[in-house]
This record gives C-alpha cells, structure tokens and sequence, in this order.
C-alpha cells in the first residue's frame, strides 16, 4: 500500500479553504472556532520561556535541602499550607473540568470538520457517550502520566542529591544530570506520541463507528501492527509541519508589530485567528487515515472532492 503524506495535506488545505473562504462567514468561524478551542483545551503547547538573570554562584546545598526547608516551612506556617493544599485541589479539579470538556470538544470540532458544517449542541449531545468514554480514558492516562513524571522528578532528584552529600562537588552532577534530562525528555515524547495517536487516528475511528476509546484503540492498533513504519513517518511529518506552523507565527507576530502576539495570547480569539491552521491539520489527519483502507472512511462518500453530504454508512 503506497501512503502519501504530502497529498493528504494539500487535500486538508483545500478543504479548510473551501470550508471557510467559499464564502467566508465570521459566524461560521467564531462557532467553529469555539469548538476546536474545547479540542485544544488539553493540547501539548510550547511555553513562552522567559530568561531570568542569574548570577555566577549557585547556592548548591540550598538547593539539595530544598525539600527539607520546604517541609520545614510548611510545618512552620500551617494555615499557608492548607491554603496551597486548596489551591492544589482547585486546580486539579479545573483540571478534570478542561480534560471533559476537551473530550467533547474533540468530536464537535470534528463533526464540523468532517460535515462542513458550525454546530454546537447537536453534536454535543450526539457524541456524549463517546467523549465521556474519552474522557475516562485521558483522564486516567493523564494521572499515570502525574504519576510516573513524579517518581521520575523525586527519583531523579534523591540521586543527585545523594552525589553531592557525598562529593560536594556540582560537577559530579553534570553527568548525570544530562542523562537524566534525555531520560525526562524521552517519557515527553512518548507521552506526546501516544496523544498524537489519540487525535489524529482513534477518536476518528471511535466518531466514524461509534465506538468506545478501548474499542478505538484496539482498532487502530491493528493499523499500527501492518504499518508501524508509515505511522512513525506521519508523526515526523507532523512535528515538521507544525515547526513551520510555528514559524510562521513568529514572523506573523512581529511583522504585526506584536500585535498578533497579543492576540493570540487571548486563548478563544486564539483559536479564531489559528482555525485555517486547526483546521487543515484536523482534515489532513482524517485524509491520512483513509489511506488504511475504505473502512476508515471518513468523508462522505457522496462527496466528489471536498465537503458536504452525510456521514458514509459503516459497512
């Protein structure tokens, strides 16, 4: 089977042209664009790094006791501890509340993709089932994920401490220390690539047949089986693909004066403002899938070249 990377994207790009300059409609964009902010509310991003000033001395062994003094402080202020002890809480369950209304907006976003169409309710209702088995999914892969960074950190952590009570010399830590950091960058990645897994093939899979995550993975795991090779191919493609997205926002920003940074610092006007983006790359992935075969079909199948008809039937 010959699968193609550049020509799924270029029919991706046609679809979000015609989708939404054939004509252009700023409602349409506005609802359409909401739906795929809910899809991006657990997204992967790439922060906006800030270089602090630092000196030429580190205070090493401030920095080895740091998890007793903090546990000391803690003890010492106990009315500031349940006050960060609630502030934790409230932001895991926000954490919870974006990873559900993420799952929903996963399929909205795509339903609208797939039917060329601005809907929101409809299938927020008709998809619930599915984005709620999502939901428990991502949410439980998202507390391994904690869990596993966590060890890694402490871990990680005890052992240099554990060089420099010995030594007392930071550049024993060097070594390690670097090991250490491809080990994290590592679990990133695949957590990355797991997610990417996700999106792009089994929540298409689980919206075609209306299937629960268990059932969607499993169906795609059968692809990744036959054609393990073509699937880490796309997902280098996609990370070059969004390195230039990226770019491109860069010279966006400045040739705007930095006006474009601000506005896409506003998380919904930035899904707005980066809907022909959301939207090529949603359409470009469900065109990569239909390569597997005419049971992962997801266009309709009385359309001709891009949008419009009914969901084709599930043979």
């Amino acid at each position: 089977m010959n699968i193609e990377y550049v020509e799924p994207l270029s029919r991706g790009w046609n679809r979000m042209k015609k989708a939404l300059f054939r004509p252009f409609d700023l409602r349409k964009w506005f609802v359409v664009g909401f739906t795929a902010f809910l899809a991006g509310l657990t997204d992967w991003h790439g922060g906006n790094g800030t270089g602090g000033r630092s000196g030429n001395h580190v205070n090493w062994d401030a920095i080895m006791r740091f998890p007793e003094e903090a546990s000391d402080w803690l003890l010492a202020h106990p009315t500031l501890a349940i006050l960060i002890g609630i502030g934790v809480v409230i932001l895991a369950i926000l954490a919870v509340i974006c990873i559900w209304l993420s799952s929903r907006g996963k399929f909205m976003f795509l339903d609208n993709v797939v039917l060329d169409r601005a809907l929101i309710a409809q299938p927020w209702r008709e998809y619930a089932a599915e984005a709620n088995s999502l939901f428990v999914w991502s949410l439980l892969f998202a507390l391994v994920v904690v869990a596993i960074l966590i060890i890694y950190v402490v871990e990680c952590f005890t052992a240099l401490q554990s060089i420099y009570m010995v030594y007392e010399d930071p550049m024993r830590l060097l070594h390690p220390a670097i090991w250490m950091l491809v080990g994290l960058f590592g679990i990133l990645i695949g957590v990355g690539f797991i997610d990417l897994l996700l999106t792009s093939f089994v929540v298409p899979i689980m919206y075609r047949d209306r299937l629960k995550v268990l059932e969607g993975w499993s169906r795609f795991i059968t692809i990744m089986t036959d054609y393990p090779f073509q699937i880490i191919l796309f997902a280098l493609f996609y990370l070059l693909v969004m390195f230039v997205v990226v770019v491109a926002i860069i010279v966006f920003g400045f040739i705007t004066c930095c006006i474009g940074f601000i506005l896409l610092a506003i998380p919904y006007i930035n899904s707005v403002l980066l809907l022909p983006v959301t939207y090529t790359l949603r359409a470009f992935k469900l065109e990569f899938l239909e390569q597997f075969g005419p049971e992962y079909k997801i266009f309709p199948v009385s359309e001709q070249t891009h949008g419009g008809g009914n969901l084709p039937v599930t043979p």
